[in-house]
């Protein structure tokens, strides 16, 4: 059975930083629809300091979903150096699609097929297929890159992760400052080495009184326009959630490759605050009795870049293994782990062995 290696990846950061002050001039509300009479200063700091997320990057309004994962998968095929005409699957992750600038979602035709467009492949057998699975969706993507190859239905995948997040989140809803916009991809490739690549992978779905967690819904400003949808998220109970789930999620995915933790050399976990991402880190170390770990095995981006949803992890590794993210590398022949959590609830994992 072949495995599944990665052989090229690609990221997209947009150049437009937005900071603190950027929000000063908002009208927060509550979920109940209760404006909060602080003044919007003291709100953004309380935010800052729970999530940490000082800057965040959004797309310019001449820019799409589309344009920016094309970018990624244009720099990952380069750097996996193949003729893209070789590419058997494009499998392209998002949640809202093409989003215009006004805020609408468009999926038809699919993001995966605008890219092959503007990649300008020929082959009609390169199949194009998108991926909604909420935050994981990219991690998802790559189970099923995997599976195509462990099937010997596909040999090379282009995956791709990219959200512009920026358009869809509501103006007077302070948990618009966690999200962001970015693209990342990679190619994988069967092999027939052994005991490399994606050697462990698993998926939960909680899809029971957790489906409405993280959801679409109008404006919380009751006055404003209901006709638009944006994201709609529960943080505190999205956090009890994770706490609870994913540590246990990460650590079946760790004993079914046949390692424990101290194996482990990274774990790209999605940024979704940094706050979460930490409880979740050290409750993982809590179910294997360690107290006491390098904090480096989790490198943190959200400070910078924000929570750009299924963009996070491949921006991630491609920041890493390309020396460009500082005190961060990846060890050869080493294992890490990529998880992600979020609408659904989903939650997903993988080790992957460099070959």
């Amino acid at each position: 059975m072949p495995n599944t290696i990665i052989i090229g990846s690609g990221s997209y950061l947009p150049s437009r930083i937005i900071g603190r002050d950027y929000f000063l001039g908002s009208e927060f509300y509550t979920e109940d629809g209760v404006k909060i009479d602080k003044p919007a200063e003291e709100t953004i700091a309380k935010f800052v300091e729970i999530t940490e997320i000082e800057n965040r990057r959004f797309i310019e309004e001449d820019l799409s979903n589309s344009k920016i994962g094309y970018e990624a998968a244009k720099i990952a095929i380069a750097d996996a150096q193949i003729d893209q005409e070789e590419l058997d699957y494009i499998i392209y992750a998002s949640n809202f699609g093409e989003v215009t600038a006004h805020g609408y979602a468009d999926f038809m035709p699919t993001m995966a097929a605008r890219v092959k467009n503007k990649l300008g492949i020929k082959n009609r057998k390169c199949v194009t297929y998108d991926m909604l699975f909420g935050c994981p969706g990219w991690v998802e993507a790559m189970i099923l890159a995997d599976n195509l190859i462990k099937a010997k239905v596909a040999k090379t995948v282009l995956v791709i992760g990219a959200e512009t997040l920026s358009r869809v989140t509501d103006p007077h809803d302070r948990n618009r400052m966690i999200f962001a916009d970015g693209a990342g991809a990679v190619v994988v490739k069967a092999t027939d080495e052994e005991n490399v690549g994606i050697i462990a992978h698993n998926t939960i779905c909680d899809n029971g009184p957790e489906l409405d967690y993280l959801a679409n819904g109008p404006s919380i400003n009751k006055e404003s326009d209901q006709t638009r949808i944006f994201v709609r998220m529960q943080g505190r109970k999205i956090y009890e959630y994770a706490l609870k789930n994913v540590p246990a999620a990460i650590k079946e995915t760790i004993e079914d490759a046949g390692l424990s933790i101290e194996d482990i050399n990274k774990i790209l976990i999605h940024q979704a605050n940094a706050k979460m991402d930490y409880a979740m880190i050290e409750r993982l170390h809590k179910l294997y009795n360690v107290k006491d770990y390098d904090h480096s095995i989790s490198p943190m981006t959200i400070q910078e870049f924000g929570n750009s949803s299924v963009a996070t992890i491949p921006t991630m590794f491609d920041l890493i293994i390309k020396g460009k993210m500082e005190g961060q590398s990846f060890k050869e022949k080493g294992n890490i782990v990529m998880t992600s959590v979020g609408a659904g609830m989903n939650i997903n994992a993988i080790v992957y062995r460099f070959p």
